[in-house]
């Protein structure tokens, strides 16, 4: 499957295994003494870029191509197991129709994650992208998010086409601080590595703030994992039943 495309200036995040006070954390297994068992994720983006189908092609696994469009917003909750550690990401999908937006935009604030989606084979989606970020950050700190540029439908576009628009995408996340990914929800190339990485980050996003919150800074206050290198940063997909 295709893997995250690494920009030398890219997110600060970008990086292979967990933070040593995450291992130990969730070796610990306290879990039942933190609160970074679930992270909020928005997903924005021009309407028809392909966000509905990119949450659908990792939650069923499947293609569909008779969706409807969303209206204001659609909740998805998916659950993983990261560490040992039961984590759930809420998956806020927001609808890309401007007569939506003020709906919309009541959901962002409190997200650990903002996804910002493109098209591929269009480049407006794209340059409309930094518009969409910034109206996801107005309700966020920019200090605590994690940024993620998803480039969809990498099916529909030539060659030619996908490198000259990945050299934009690929400066504009440099520019945020963003991990750029290129997926097909269609084959599904990419899709279920690039959740799983927003799994992880935002796992550990949470650990630490958590134990920051608590000022846990010994072994024996934070949760202890497995001593193991890039196999540790994969999480388990739990099988859920909520929607």
């Amino acid at each position: 499957m295709e893997r995250m495309r690494r920009c030398t200036n890219a997110a600060l995040h970008t990086k292979d295994g967990f933070h040593p006070q995450v291992k130990a954390a969730c070796q610990v297994q306290r879990t039942d003494s933190v609160s970074f068992n679930v992270a909020k994720v928005i997903v924005v983006g021009d309407v028809a870029v392909g966000k509905t189908c990119l949450i659908s092609r990792f939650r069923k696994g499947a293609f569909d191509k008779n969706y409807k469009a969303t209206i204001g917003v659609d909740f998805e909750m998916e659950r993983f197991e990261v560490l040992g550690v039961p984590f759930s990401l809420q998956l806020w999908d927001t609808a890309g129709q401007e007569r939506f937006k003020c709906i919309a935009s009541t959901y962002y604030r409190g997200a650990q994650a903002i996804i910002v989606v493109f098209d591929l084979s269009s480049v407006s989606s794209l340059a409309h992208a930094r518009q969409w970020l910034e109206d996801a950050m107005k309700e966020n700190d920019p200090s605590s998010v994690l940024l993620f540029l998803v480039g969809t439908k990498k099916d529909l576009s030539s060659p030619e086409q996908l490198s000259q628009i990945e050299q934009e995408a690929i400066r504009f996340s440099e520019e945020i601080k963003a991990e750029y990914w290129a997926v097909s929800a269609k084959s599904g190339d990419g899709v279920m590595n690039f959740f799983f990485r927003v799994a992880s980050l935002t796992f550990e996003a949470n650990v630490l703030s958590e134990l920051e919150k608590s000022g846990a800074r010994n072994d024996g206050d934070i949760i202890r994992l497995t001593d193991s290198t890039e196999a540790d940063r994969t999480p388990t997909k739990r099988k859920s039943n909520c929607c």
